[in-house]
Protein backbone atom coordinates (compact mmCIF):
# COMPACT_ATOMS: atom_id res chain seq x y z
CA UNK A 1 0.00 0.00 0.00
CA UNK A 2 1.38 3.38 -0.91
CA UNK A 3 1.20 6.84 1.14
CA UNK A 4 1.60 10.12 -0.22
CA UNK A 5 3.22 12.91 1.18
CA UNK A 6 0.62 15.36 1.41
CA UNK A 7 -1.70 14.44 4.38
CA UNK A 8 -5.35 15.74 3.11
CA UNK A 9 -5.27 14.20 0.06
CA UNK A 10 -8.18 11.68 -0.22
CA UNK A 11 -7.72 8.50 0.49
CA UNK A 12 -9.53 5.36 -1.63
CA UNK A 13 -10.44 1.93 -0.55
CA UNK A 14 -10.84 -0.92 -1.96
CA UNK A 15 -12.59 -4.33 -0.65
CA UNK A 16 -12.26 -6.95 -3.77
CA UNK A 17 -15.27 -9.49 -1.40
CA UNK A 18 -16.41 -12.70 -3.08
CA UNK A 19 -19.72 -11.53 -4.06
CA UNK A 20 -19.10 -8.38 -4.03
CA UNK A 21 -16.64 -5.60 -4.50
CA UNK A 22 -16.89 -2.18 -2.65
CA UNK A 23 -15.16 0.89 -3.10
CA UNK A 24 -15.13 3.99 -0.69
CA UNK A 25 -13.47 7.22 -1.26
CA UNK A 26 -12.83 9.59 1.71
CA UNK A 27 -11.44 12.72 2.64
CA UNK A 28 -8.79 12.75 6.42
CA UNK A 29 -10.90 15.17 8.97
CA UNK A 30 -7.59 15.04 11.20
CA UNK A 31 -7.51 13.04 14.28
CA UNK A 32 -7.39 9.49 12.29
CA UNK A 33 -10.84 10.43 11.60
CA UNK A 34 -12.14 10.79 7.89
CA UNK A 35 -15.35 11.80 6.01
CA UNK A 36 -16.56 9.69 2.89
CA UNK A 37 -17.14 11.57 0.51
CA UNK A 38 -18.20 8.54 -2.74
CA UNK A 39 -19.06 5.14 -3.00
CA UNK A 40 -19.69 2.50 -5.92
CA UNK A 41 -20.55 -1.49 -4.87
CA UNK A 42 -20.36 -3.82 -8.17
CA UNK A 43 -22.01 -7.36 -7.59
CA UNK A 44 -19.41 -9.17 -9.41
CA UNK A 45 -19.58 -12.93 -8.04
CA UNK A 46 -15.74 -13.20 -8.35
CA UNK A 47 -15.89 -16.70 -6.10
CA UNK A 48 -17.81 -20.03 -6.85
CA UNK A 49 -17.43 -23.40 -5.35
CA UNK A 50 -19.14 -25.48 -2.81
CA UNK A 51 -15.99 -26.22 -1.08
CA UNK A 52 -12.50 -24.84 -1.05
CA UNK A 53 -12.66 -21.80 -4.15
CA UNK A 54 -9.74 -23.53 -6.08
CA UNK A 55 -10.02 -20.96 -9.07
CA UNK A 56 -11.12 -17.97 -10.52
CA UNK A 57 -13.31 -18.54 -13.84
CA UNK A 58 -12.25 -16.97 -16.71
CA UNK A 59 -15.81 -15.40 -16.72
CA UNK A 60 -15.80 -14.13 -12.94
CA UNK A 61 -11.76 -12.90 -13.51
CA UNK A 62 -13.19 -10.46 -16.37
CA UNK A 63 -16.24 -9.21 -14.52
CA UNK A 64 -13.65 -8.15 -11.86
CA UNK A 65 -11.09 -6.76 -14.01
CA UNK A 66 -13.49 -4.27 -15.34
CA UNK A 67 -14.97 -3.66 -11.68
CA UNK A 68 -11.75 -2.25 -11.31
CA UNK A 69 -11.36 -0.44 -14.07
CA UNK A 70 -14.38 1.36 -13.25
CA UNK A 71 -12.97 1.90 -9.91
CA UNK A 72 -9.98 3.31 -10.76
CA UNK A 73 -11.55 6.38 -13.31
CA UNK A 74 -14.01 7.18 -9.90
CA UNK A 75 -10.48 7.12 -7.94
CA UNK A 76 -8.48 9.26 -10.21
CA UNK A 77 -11.57 11.53 -10.57
CA UNK A 78 -10.75 12.64 -7.07
CA UNK A 79 -7.30 12.45 -7.14
CA UNK A 80 -7.24 9.72 -4.34
CA UNK A 81 -4.35 7.79 -3.03
CA UNK A 82 -6.57 3.91 -3.40
CA UNK A 83 -5.62 0.78 -1.15
CA UNK A 84 -7.42 -2.38 -2.58
CA UNK A 85 -7.44 -5.90 -0.49
CA UNK A 86 -8.45 -8.96 -1.70
CA UNK A 87 -10.08 -11.67 0.78
CA UNK A 88 -11.19 -15.26 0.41
CA UNK A 89 -12.13 -15.62 -3.22
CA UNK A 90 -8.53 -14.32 -4.32
CA UNK A 91 -6.52 -16.00 -1.21
CA UNK A 92 -7.73 -19.08 -1.86
CA UNK A 93 -7.52 -19.59 -5.21
CA UNK A 94 -4.64 -21.10 -7.48
CA UNK A 95 -4.80 -18.53 -10.14
CA UNK A 96 -5.10 -15.60 -7.86
CA UNK A 97 -1.65 -13.96 -8.82
CA UNK A 98 -3.40 -14.10 -12.49
CA UNK A 99 -5.96 -11.61 -11.44
CA UNK A 100 -3.42 -9.80 -9.50
CA UNK A 101 -1.18 -9.15 -12.41
CA UNK A 102 -4.60 -7.98 -14.43
CA UNK A 103 -5.79 -5.82 -11.45
CA UNK A 104 -2.42 -4.14 -11.98
CA UNK A 105 -1.84 -4.02 -15.69
CA UNK A 106 -5.59 -3.46 -17.17
CA UNK A 107 -6.89 -1.91 -14.53
CA UNK A 108 -4.15 -0.19 -13.07
CA UNK A 109 -5.52 -1.13 -9.63
CA UNK A 110 -2.14 -2.98 -7.22
CA UNK A 111 -4.38 -5.41 -4.98
CA UNK A 112 -2.30 -6.93 -1.64
CA UNK A 113 -4.17 -10.40 -0.48
CA UNK A 114 -4.83 -10.45 3.18
CA UNK A 115 -4.45 -13.06 5.55
CA UNK A 116 -8.04 -13.89 7.44
CA UNK A 117 -6.45 -12.79 10.76
CA UNK A 118 -5.29 -9.39 8.88
CA UNK A 119 -9.05 -8.95 7.41
CA UNK A 120 -10.45 -9.50 10.47
CA UNK A 121 -8.32 -6.89 12.03
CA UNK A 122 -9.04 -4.66 9.24
CA UNK A 123 -12.82 -5.17 9.70
CA UNK A 124 -12.66 -4.64 13.37
CA UNK A 125 -11.05 -1.41 13.10
CA UNK A 126 -13.67 0.24 10.58
CA UNK A 127 -16.45 -1.40 12.49
CA UNK A 128 -16.12 0.00 15.41
CA UNK A 129 -15.58 3.81 14.12
CA UNK A 130 -19.73 3.46 13.68
CA UNK A 131 -20.68 1.80 16.96
CA UNK A 132 -19.37 2.93 19.82
CA UNK A 133 -18.25 -0.39 21.46
CA UNK A 134 -13.95 0.43 21.55
CA UNK A 135 -14.26 0.38 25.21
CA UNK A 136 -16.24 -2.63 25.92
CA UNK A 137 -16.02 -5.77 25.13
CA UNK A 138 -17.17 -7.10 22.05
CA UNK A 139 -17.56 -9.57 19.91
CA UNK A 140 -17.62 -8.78 15.75
CA UNK A 141 -19.01 -10.94 13.30
CA UNK A 142 -19.02 -10.66 9.32
CA UNK A 143 -20.34 -12.88 7.25
CA UNK A 144 -18.38 -12.88 3.58
CA UNK A 145 -19.34 -14.75 0.61
CA UNK A 146 -16.63 -16.88 1.06
CA UNK A 147 -15.99 -16.45 4.75
CA UNK A 148 -17.21 -15.16 8.31
CA UNK A 149 -14.57 -13.52 10.22
CA UNK A 150 -14.87 -13.72 13.95
CA UNK A 151 -12.81 -10.95 16.50
CA UNK A 152 -13.62 -10.73 20.20
CA UNK A 153 -11.65 -7.50 21.35
CA UNK A 154 -11.40 -4.66 23.70
CA UNK A 155 -10.16 -1.18 23.43
CA UNK A 156 -6.92 -1.29 22.06
CA UNK A 157 -6.48 -5.22 22.43
CA UNK A 158 -7.78 -8.00 20.10
CA UNK A 159 -8.33 -11.02 22.35
CA UNK A 160 -8.90 -13.72 19.56
CA UNK A 161 -9.76 -13.87 16.35
CA UNK A 162 -10.80 -16.63 13.68
CA UNK A 163 -11.65 -17.03 10.01
CA UNK A 164 -14.00 -19.71 8.94
CA UNK A 165 -14.64 -21.36 5.52
CA UNK A 166 -18.47 -20.09 6.07
CA UNK A 167 -19.35 -17.64 3.63
CA UNK A 168 -23.10 -17.39 1.98
CA UNK A 169 -21.78 -17.57 -1.80
CA UNK A 170 -19.64 -20.86 -0.47
CA UNK A 171 -22.48 -22.80 1.71
CA UNK A 172 -25.42 -21.84 -0.92
CA UNK A 173 -23.61 -24.13 -3.60
CA UNK A 174 -22.75 -26.63 -1.28
CA UNK A 175 -25.80 -27.18 -0.17
CA UNK A 176 -28.41 -25.52 -2.45
CA UNK A 177 -29.83 -23.06 -0.69
CA UNK A 178 -30.79 -20.55 -3.89
CA UNK A 179 -34.10 -21.74 -4.90
CA UNK A 180 -36.64 -24.33 -3.38
CA UNK A 181 -34.73 -25.49 -0.28
CA UNK A 182 -34.98 -28.91 0.81
CA UNK A 183 -35.57 -29.77 4.47
CA UNK A 184 -32.81 -31.91 4.57
CA UNK A 185 -30.42 -29.46 2.90
CA UNK A 186 -31.09 -26.58 6.05
CA UNK A 187 -30.66 -29.46 8.19
CA UNK A 188 -27.45 -30.32 6.82
CA UNK A 189 -26.31 -27.28 6.45
CA UNK A 190 -27.11 -26.22 9.92
CA UNK A 191 -24.70 -29.24 11.42
CA UNK A 192 -22.22 -28.64 8.88
CA UNK A 193 -21.84 -24.79 10.37
CA UNK A 194 -22.32 -25.81 14.14
CA UNK A 195 -19.14 -27.84 13.75
CA UNK A 196 -17.11 -25.21 11.85
CA UNK A 197 -18.37 -22.80 14.90
CA UNK A 198 -17.16 -25.09 17.46
CA UNK A 199 -13.52 -23.54 17.35
CA UNK A 200 -14.95 -20.15 17.56
CA UNK A 201 -16.97 -20.82 20.80
CA UNK A 202 -13.73 -22.47 22.81
CA UNK A 203 -11.97 -19.33 22.37
CA UNK A 204 -15.10 -17.18 22.97
CA UNK A 205 -16.88 -18.64 25.58
CA UNK A 206 -14.09 -18.79 28.73
CA UNK A 207 -13.65 -14.72 27.78
CA UNK A 208 -17.01 -13.32 26.71
CA UNK A 209 -18.18 -10.62 25.81
CA UNK A 210 -20.44 -7.39 26.31
CA UNK A 211 -21.55 -6.64 23.09
CA UNK A 212 -22.20 -8.37 19.86
CA UNK A 213 -21.41 -6.50 17.08
CA UNK A 214 -22.23 -7.55 12.94
CA UNK A 215 -20.83 -5.76 9.98
CA UNK A 216 -21.40 -6.83 6.61
CA UNK A 217 -24.12 -7.10 3.66
CA UNK A 218 -25.73 -10.13 4.71
CA UNK A 219 -26.48 -8.67 8.77
CA UNK A 220 -27.12 -5.69 7.62
CA UNK A 221 -30.39 -6.93 5.31
CA UNK A 222 -31.21 -9.12 8.18
CA UNK A 223 -31.61 -5.95 10.32
CA UNK A 224 -33.56 -4.42 7.65
CA UNK A 225 -35.75 -7.66 7.62
CA UNK A 226 -36.28 -7.52 10.66
CA UNK A 227 -37.30 -3.95 10.99
CA UNK A 228 -39.88 -4.28 8.02
CA UNK A 229 -41.16 -7.33 9.79
CA UNK A 230 -41.59 -5.35 12.97
CA UNK A 231 -43.57 -2.90 10.75
CA UNK A 232 -41.17 -0.14 11.14
CA UNK A 233 -39.35 2.25 8.45
CA UNK A 234 -36.08 1.43 6.85
CA UNK A 235 -32.96 3.54 8.40
CA UNK A 236 -31.33 5.95 6.46
CA UNK A 237 -28.32 5.54 8.90
CA UNK A 238 -28.40 1.72 9.59
CA UNK A 239 -25.21 1.70 12.03
CA UNK A 240 -25.95 1.44 15.62
CA UNK A 241 -29.61 -0.45 15.19
CA UNK A 242 -30.47 -3.82 16.72
CA UNK A 243 -31.84 -6.94 16.24
CA UNK A 244 -32.65 -10.10 18.63
CA UNK A 245 -32.62 -13.97 18.69
CA UNK A 246 -36.48 -13.49 18.27
CA UNK A 247 -36.23 -11.46 15.28
CA UNK A 248 -33.21 -13.35 13.40
CA UNK A 249 -35.57 -16.45 13.99
CA UNK A 250 -38.39 -14.97 12.63
CA UNK A 251 -36.57 -13.87 9.30
CA UNK A 252 -34.45 -17.17 8.69
CA UNK A 253 -38.24 -18.72 8.77
CA UNK A 254 -39.38 -16.27 6.09
CA UNK A 255 -36.63 -16.54 3.95
CA UNK A 256 -36.74 -20.60 4.29
CA UNK A 257 -40.61 -20.64 3.74
CA UNK A 258 -40.03 -19.34 0.41
CA UNK A 259 -40.44 -21.90 -2.79
CA UNK A 260 -38.13 -19.80 -5.16
CA UNK A 261 -36.06 -16.98 -5.35
CA UNK A 262 -38.87 -15.21 -6.73
CA UNK A 263 -40.87 -15.76 -4.20
CA UNK A 264 -38.20 -14.99 -1.07
CA UNK A 265 -37.89 -11.56 -3.28
CA UNK A 266 -41.63 -10.93 -1.77
CA UNK A 267 -40.12 -11.07 1.96
CA UNK A 268 -40.37 -7.53 3.36
CA UNK A 269 -36.57 -5.66 3.41
CA UNK A 270 -35.00 -8.49 1.69
CA UNK A 271 -32.45 -6.81 -0.74
CA UNK A 272 -33.10 -8.67 -4.00
CA UNK A 273 -29.36 -8.93 -5.08
CA UNK A 274 -29.07 -10.77 -2.31
CA UNK A 275 -32.23 -13.10 -2.97
CA UNK A 276 -30.24 -16.53 -4.15
CA UNK A 277 -27.76 -15.94 -1.30
CA UNK A 278 -28.98 -14.83 1.59
CA UNK A 279 -30.30 -18.22 2.77
CA UNK A 280 -26.63 -19.23 3.79
CA UNK A 281 -25.47 -16.03 5.34
CA UNK A 282 -28.22 -16.00 7.34
CA UNK A 283 -27.84 -19.53 8.26
CA UNK A 284 -24.06 -18.84 10.01
CA UNK A 285 -25.67 -16.05 11.55
CA UNK A 286 -28.21 -18.08 13.40
CA UNK A 287 -26.00 -20.79 14.26
CA UNK A 288 -23.55 -18.21 15.77
CA UNK A 289 -25.89 -16.45 17.61
CA UNK A 290 -26.85 -20.21 19.00
CA UNK A 291 -23.56 -21.56 19.53
CA UNK A 292 -22.08 -17.71 21.20
CA UNK A 293 -24.92 -17.24 23.39
CA UNK A 294 -25.59 -13.74 21.20
CA UNK A 295 -29.08 -12.17 22.40
CA UNK A 296 -29.06 -9.31 20.50
CA UNK A 297 -26.49 -7.79 17.98
CA UNK A 298 -25.77 -4.29 17.11
CA UNK A 299 -25.21 -3.39 13.24
CA UNK A 300 -21.78 -1.56 11.99
CA UNK A 301 -22.31 -0.07 8.21
CA UNK A 302 -18.52 0.45 8.18
CA UNK A 303 -16.82 -2.63 7.87
CA UNK A 304 -13.05 -3.75 5.94
CA UNK A 305 -13.06 -0.86 2.83
CA UNK A 306 -13.43 1.56 6.15
CA UNK A 307 -10.74 -0.50 8.24
CA UNK A 308 -8.27 -0.35 5.08
CA UNK A 309 -9.49 3.35 4.90
CA UNK A 310 -8.09 4.02 8.70
CA UNK A 311 -5.43 1.70 8.62
CA UNK A 312 -4.02 3.96 5.77
CA UNK A 313 -4.75 7.20 7.39
CA UNK A 314 -2.64 6.09 10.62
CA UNK A 315 0.06 4.71 8.87
CA UNK A 316 0.30 7.69 6.69
CA UNK A 317 0.40 10.23 9.88
CA UNK A 318 2.18 7.84 12.27
CA UNK A 319 5.73 6.44 12.51
CA UNK A 320 7.65 4.45 14.74
CA UNK A 321 11.65 3.63 14.59
CA UNK A 322 11.65 4.50 11.05
CA UNK A 323 8.60 4.42 8.54
CA UNK A 324 6.48 1.57 10.20
CA UNK A 325 3.36 2.49 11.92
CA UNK A 326 2.75 1.58 15.67
CA UNK A 327 1.10 -1.94 14.96
CA UNK A 328 3.23 -3.17 12.45
CA UNK A 329 6.35 -2.19 14.47
CA UNK A 330 5.16 -3.78 17.42
CA UNK A 331 4.15 -6.94 15.80
CA UNK A 332 7.87 -7.20 14.02
CA UNK A 333 9.58 -6.17 17.28
CA UNK A 334 7.81 -9.51 18.40
CA UNK A 335 8.99 -11.52 16.13
CA UNK A 336 12.28 -10.05 16.05
CA UNK A 337 12.56 -10.94 19.41
CA UNK A 338 13.16 -14.57 18.41
CA UNK A 339 16.67 -13.66 17.96
CA UNK A 340 19.34 -13.27 20.44
CA UNK A 341 19.19 -10.46 22.54
CA UNK A 342 22.91 -9.11 21.50
CA UNK A 343 21.44 -9.28 17.67
CA UNK A 344 18.90 -6.49 18.59
CA UNK A 345 21.03 -3.42 19.04
CA UNK A 346 22.99 -4.57 15.87
CA UNK A 347 19.69 -5.11 14.26
CA UNK A 348 18.27 -1.69 14.99
CA UNK A 349 21.43 0.03 14.18
CA UNK A 350 21.56 -1.23 11.29
CA UNK A 351 18.15 -0.45 10.12
CA UNK A 352 18.74 2.48 10.92
CA UNK A 353 21.50 2.60 8.63
CA UNK A 354 19.43 1.43 5.56
CA UNK A 355 16.62 3.83 6.23
CA UNK A 356 18.93 6.48 5.35
CA UNK A 357 20.76 4.87 2.59
CA UNK A 358 16.78 4.03 0.78
CA UNK A 359 16.04 7.98 1.16
CA UNK A 360 19.29 9.07 -0.33
CA UNK A 361 19.22 6.55 -3.27
CA UNK A 362 15.46 7.51 -4.05
CA UNK A 363 16.37 8.98 -7.17
CA UNK A 364 18.20 5.87 -8.19
CA UNK A 365 15.87 2.76 -6.90
CA UNK A 366 12.28 5.03 -8.04
CA UNK A 367 10.81 2.86 -4.93
CA UNK A 368 7.73 4.50 -3.43
CA UNK A 369 7.74 4.58 0.59
CA UNK A 370 5.56 1.54 1.16
CA UNK A 371 8.77 -0.38 0.13
CA UNK A 372 10.98 1.58 2.88
CA UNK A 373 8.64 0.06 4.91
CA UNK A 374 9.40 -3.43 3.93
CA UNK A 375 13.01 -2.62 4.20
CA UNK A 376 12.67 -1.39 8.14
CA UNK A 377 11.03 -4.84 8.56
CA UNK A 378 12.76 -6.82 6.93
CA UNK A 379 16.11 -5.49 8.49
CA UNK A 380 14.83 -5.64 11.84
CA UNK A 381 13.71 -9.27 11.34
CA UNK A 382 16.96 -10.49 9.07
CA UNK A 383 18.53 -12.57 11.90
CA UNK A 384 15.62 -14.49 13.57
CA UNK A 385 16.92 -17.14 11.36
CA UNK A 386 19.75 -17.25 13.93
CA UNK A 387 17.33 -19.30 16.39
CA UNK A 388 17.50 -22.07 14.25
CA UNK A 389 21.01 -22.30 13.47
CA UNK A 390 23.30 -19.61 12.95
CA UNK A 391 24.46 -21.59 9.13
CA UNK A 392 22.99 -20.62 6.52
CA UNK A 393 20.60 -18.29 9.07
CA UNK A 394 19.05 -16.21 6.41
CA UNK A 395 17.62 -19.22 4.71
CA UNK A 396 16.14 -20.06 8.03
CA UNK A 397 15.15 -16.43 8.49
CA UNK A 398 13.03 -16.53 5.35
CA UNK A 399 11.05 -19.48 6.48
CA UNK A 400 10.36 -17.88 9.85
CA UNK A 401 8.92 -14.74 8.69
CA UNK A 402 6.96 -16.20 5.66
CA UNK A 403 5.49 -18.93 8.08
CA UNK A 404 4.68 -16.75 11.08
CA UNK A 405 1.40 -15.24 11.52
CA UNK A 406 2.35 -12.56 14.50
CA UNK A 407 3.29 -9.93 11.52
CA UNK A 408 -0.16 -7.91 11.63
CA UNK A 409 -0.79 -5.36 9.81
CA UNK A 410 0.98 -6.72 6.68
CA UNK A 411 -0.55 -8.29 3.28
CA UNK A 412 0.70 -11.66 2.34
CA UNK A 413 2.54 -9.77 -0.89
CA UNK A 414 4.30 -7.35 1.76
CA UNK A 415 5.19 -10.30 4.12
CA UNK A 416 6.74 -12.04 1.20
CA UNK A 417 8.78 -9.30 0.27
CA UNK A 418 9.63 -8.91 4.04
CA UNK A 419 10.84 -12.63 3.96
CA UNK A 420 13.08 -12.82 0.53
CA UNK A 421 14.48 -9.19 1.11
CA UNK A 422 15.85 -10.97 4.60
CA UNK A 423 16.70 -13.87 2.95
CA UNK A 424 19.12 -11.86 0.73
CA UNK A 425 20.76 -10.34 2.96
CA UNK A 426 23.71 -12.08 3.13
CA UNK A 427 25.40 -14.92 0.98
CA UNK A 428 24.33 -15.54 -2.79
CA UNK A 429 21.94 -13.10 -4.53
CA UNK A 430 18.74 -13.11 -5.97
CA UNK A 431 18.56 -15.66 -8.88
CA UNK A 432 15.85 -16.75 -11.45
CA UNK A 433 16.56 -20.29 -10.53
CA UNK A 434 15.72 -19.26 -6.80
CA UNK A 435 11.88 -20.21 -6.83
CA UNK A 436 10.36 -17.94 -4.63
CA UNK A 437 12.11 -14.83 -6.22
CA UNK A 438 10.99 -16.18 -9.72
CA UNK A 439 7.52 -16.32 -8.41
CA UNK A 440 7.53 -12.37 -8.03
CA UNK A 441 6.28 -10.00 -10.52
CA UNK A 442 9.26 -7.97 -12.50
CA UNK A 443 8.54 -5.04 -10.08
CA UNK A 444 8.40 -7.38 -6.75
CA UNK A 445 11.89 -8.60 -8.12
CA UNK A 446 13.61 -5.03 -8.88
CA UNK A 447 12.11 -3.94 -5.04
CA UNK A 448 13.88 -7.06 -3.80
CA UNK A 449 17.32 -6.25 -5.54
CA UNK A 450 17.09 -2.71 -4.11
CA UNK A 451 16.60 -3.00 -0.55
CA UNK A 452 18.77 -6.45 -0.14
CA UNK A 453 21.60 -4.66 -1.60
CA UNK A 454 20.89 -1.39 0.32
CA UNK A 455 20.28 -4.10 3.52
CA UNK A 456 23.28 -6.05 2.72
CA UNK A 457 25.82 -2.65 2.98
CA UNK A 458 24.30 -1.26 5.76
CA UNK A 459 24.48 -4.70 7.60
CA UNK A 460 28.64 -4.38 6.80
CA UNK A 461 28.35 -1.15 7.89
CA UNK A 462 27.98 -2.39 11.45
CA UNK A 463 30.50 -5.14 11.35
CA UNK A 464 32.06 -4.82 14.02
CA UNK A 465 28.84 -4.49 16.17
CA UNK A 466 30.04 -0.99 17.79
CA UNK A 467 27.94 1.25 15.97
CA UNK A 468 31.23 3.45 14.78
CA UNK A 469 29.38 4.43 11.92
CA UNK A 470 26.85 7.17 12.92
CA UNK A 471 25.48 7.96 9.64
CA UNK A 472 25.71 7.49 6.05
CA UNK A 473 25.03 10.49 3.34
CA UNK A 474 24.79 9.26 -0.28
CA UNK A 475 25.81 11.71 -3.44
CA UNK A 476 25.18 10.12 -6.99
CA UNK A 477 27.26 11.91 -9.94
CA UNK A 478 27.81 10.27 -13.53
CA UNK A 479 27.30 7.10 -12.97
CA UNK A 480 29.39 6.87 -9.25
CA UNK A 481 27.41 6.98 -6.17
CA UNK A 482 29.38 7.36 -3.10
CA UNK A 483 28.23 6.58 0.11
CA UNK A 484 29.96 9.15 3.05
CA UNK A 485 30.89 7.67 6.56
CA UNK A 486 30.01 9.98 9.61
CA UNK A 487 32.12 7.77 11.78
CA UNK A 488 33.28 7.73 15.48
CA UNK A 489 35.99 5.52 15.53
CA UNK A 490 38.35 3.77 12.78
CA UNK A 491 36.11 1.96 10.73
CA UNK A 492 38.33 -0.04 8.39
CA UNK A 493 36.92 -3.24 8.93
CA UNK A 494 33.25 -1.38 7.75
CA UNK A 495 34.97 -0.56 4.75
CA UNK A 496 36.47 -3.33 4.09
CA UNK A 497 33.29 -5.36 4.71
CA UNK A 498 30.78 -2.98 2.70
CA UNK A 499 33.35 -2.88 -0.48
CA UNK A 500 32.91 -6.67 -0.53
CA UNK A 501 29.39 -6.52 -0.47
CA UNK A 502 28.02 -3.63 -2.35
CA UNK A 503 27.81 -5.82 -5.51
CA UNK A 504 24.12 -6.49 -5.41
CA UNK A 505 23.42 -2.74 -5.06
CA UNK A 506 25.74 -1.64 -7.48
CA UNK A 507 23.59 -4.16 -9.98
CA UNK A 508 20.46 -3.36 -8.97
CA UNK A 509 20.46 0.67 -8.85
CA UNK A 510 23.30 0.42 -12.06
CA UNK A 511 25.72 2.37 -10.10
CA UNK A 512 29.69 1.99 -9.17
CA UNK A 513 29.51 2.64 -5.49
CA UNK A 514 32.77 3.75 -3.33
CA UNK A 515 32.41 3.88 0.30
CA UNK A 516 34.31 6.82 1.37
CA UNK A 517 35.04 7.71 5.80
CA UNK A 518 34.99 10.97 5.78
CA UNK A 519 37.92 12.82 7.31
Amino acid sequence: MSRVENGSAPLAAIDIGTNSFHLVIARPTGNNRFEVIDREKDVVRLGSGSGDMKRLAPEAIERGVEALRRFRRIVDSHGADLHAVATSAVREAENREEFVRRARDEAGVRVAVISGVEEARLIRLGALQAVPAYDRRHLLVDIGGGSTEFVLGEGTQVLASRSLKLGAIRLTERFGLEGKIKRDAVRDARQYIRSYLTQVRRVVSPIGFDVAIGSSGTIVNVAEMARARRGEPPLRQVSGATFDRDDLAEVVDALLSAKSVEERLAVPGLDPKRADIVVGGALVLEQSFDALDIDEMVVSDFALREGVLLDALRRREQTSIGHLGDLRYESVMHLAALAPAEEKAHAEHATELALELFEQTSTLHELDSSYEEVLEAASLLANVGVLISHDRHHLHSYYVIRNSDVLTGFTDEEVELIAQVARYHRKSAPKGSHREFAALPPTAQHAVRVLAGILRVAVALDRTRNGVVRHVRAEHEKGTLTVHLDHDGDVELEVYTADARKDLLEQALGVRVVIEPDA
